[in-house]
């Protein structure tokens, strides 16, 4: 996701109901439009709401987003989640498996589990941004990746490589994340991970698509499960169990208004991005050639948003388990021996158990 900026924080709900937070999991662009929109159009009053919506340029993520491999503290949407600090938090759906392993070393379950809610989009939508004279993953070989630094990403780039032929081995660099698309169009990287109804349309209106071909892992047998995932911790949805199905009734009706009218979608998300969040940067050309190409992928065969099914996440779950990629270590910058190891470790297999 390129960046936009602004303050972080966004307000929307009204001032006098129940309190909910949700954490994006980037600054804010087409695959949220639906909060925007039930903030906005009163979705989320009308049901009793009051909703703060955290962008990725909050300064409660610590860097998570804004600095590459400093060693300094690392907070995510779901560790805000997690923590209590927000209400919802969006992730990719390999990013909540993660989530959820056992901790290396122990048995049953994380202690800090989070549970999936809903799926903002119901196929994927994101692909491999890679540089023009790349022409298929196995080609990847030897290059450089610019990497959100996900505990499963770089294997799953790795096996994406291999499944075309390729040996696998090549360069994860890690940058700050809201600039890892610019470090594909800048030359400073040869690909990256995107969504391809947000940079791939600002490629287009840009001219940078015919740099650049784009890879589906699906394409190469590699299965995804709905994303981004919607999230919440099982003591927010137990103690809060009424407020969750009104934010969910409430924000279903925002993506499909939004599926609807994507147009005037587009216009909500650009004017509550900048009322809300303080975020001028979105363009409405740019977002309504967005909402256009991405809108009908919010919305099941039925019509209706937020749809997870257990037969795609064990497809997706299997492959993982498969693949090998269900192991205890995490990543980390700095590892600690017997507990996590870097980027280049959990591609040469020191994964843990």
């Amino acid at each position: 996701m390129a960046p936009a900026g602004g303050g972080g924080g966004c307000g929307g709900g009204g001032g006098g109901g129940a309190p909910v937070v949700v954490a994006l999991d980037w600054t804010p662009n087409t695959n949220h439009t639906g909060f925007f929109v039930a903030a906005r159009r009163g979705m989320y009053a009308k049901r009793g709401l009051a909703v703060e919506i955290i962008s990725a340029a909050d300064a409660r993520y610590k860097g998570s987003y804004t600095s590459g491999g400093d060693g300094g503290k690392y907070v995510t949407p779901c560790d805000l989640a997690s923590a209590g600090e927000a209400t919802f938090a969006l992730n990719s759906p390999e990013g909540v498996v993660g989530w959820n392993l056992p901790a290396c070393g122990a048995s049953g379950r994380r202690e800090r589990t989070l549970t999936t809610v809903a799926a903002l989009c119901q196929r994927n939508t994101s692909a491999v941004a890679a540089r023009k004279d790349i022409t298929r993953p196995r080609e990847l070989d030897g290059k450089r990746y610019a990497s959100y630094a996900a505990r499963f990403e770089g294997r799953i780039i790795q096996r994406l490589i291999q499944a075309d032929g390729g040996t696998g081995d090549y360069e994860e660099c890690v940058e700050p994340m809201l600039g890892l698309w610019n470090t594909v169009l800048k030359g400073e990287a040869d690909a990256t991970w995107v969504f391809t109804c947000w940079e791939g349309v600002q490629a287009e209106m840009s001219g940078d698509d015919q740099k650049l071909n784009y890879f589906v892992l699906e394409d190469f047998g590699i299965p995804r499960a709905c994303s981004p995932c919607l999230v919440a911790a099982p003591a927010t949805l137990d103690a809060r169990a009424d407020d969750v199905r009104a934010f969910l009734a409430a924000t279903a009706e925002g993506y499909e208004w939004a599926a609807a009218h994507p147009e005037e979608a587009a216009r909500e998300l650009v004017e509550g991005a900048r009322e809300l969040c303080g975020d001028d940067s979105l363009d409405l050309e740019m977002c309504v050639r967005s909402q256009r190409k991405l809108g009908p992928a919010y919305l099941d065969g039925h019509g209706k948003w937020g749809r997870q099914t257990s037969e795609r996440w064990n497809a997706y779950l299997d492959w993982l388990d498969k693949e090998g990629l269900l192991t205890t270590y995490a990543n980390s910058r700095q590892p600690v021996k017997g507990q996590s190891a870097t980027l280049d470790g959990l591609r040469a297999g020191d994964v843990g158990e």
